[in-house]
């Protein structure tokens, strides 16, 4: 098993073990928000390291949605890249944990439906897009 790498943004980090150190019981609200977020579990494509990062909880059945905005910042959080490099991920959804496998949606139609689910469970994802030049990447965990 590979070493965990805690991330270096503090609430990230905290909010991680809020999460997992609860079972899935305490810090299922993200950051501000309150609203419900899931812990993605992943292999860094640099270090090989364990990596987690708390994301907005978007549902497309029983897959989900993740949604790269970092807020509409220009660049793309680095979990992007990890998945791209090790599509293998876990993700924490309060109590249950399951073992799934990302794809990356770039067909115009998929990403409109997905993007509307994304809107709908966190609006502000609209105005991250109109903030920044890049297409916001959307995986889907299935």
């Amino acid at each position: 098993m590979a070493e965990y790498l805690p991330n270096p943004e503090g609430w990230v980090r905290d909010q991680v073990e809020l999460y997992e150190g609860s079972g899935g019981k305490e810090g299922v609200g993200l950051r501000d928000t309150g609203l419900p977020c899931i812990i993605v579990t992943h292999k860094g494509s640099k270090t090989g390291g364990v990596r987690k990062v708390p994301l907005m909880r978007v549902k497309d059945g029983d897959s989900y949605v993740l949604v790269a905005s970092k807020g509409g910042a220009e660049k793309n959080p680095v979990w992007v890249y990890n998945l791209r490099a090790n599509p293998d991920v876990e993700i924490r959804d309060e109590t249950t944990v399951k073992k799934m496998m990302v794809r990356e949606v770039f067909d115009d139609a998929g990403r409109a439906r997905l993007w509307e689910l994304a809107v709908a469970a966190f609006p502000n994802y609209a105005e991250y897009q109109d903030r920044t030049d890049r297409k916001i990447p959307l995986f889907v965990a299935e």
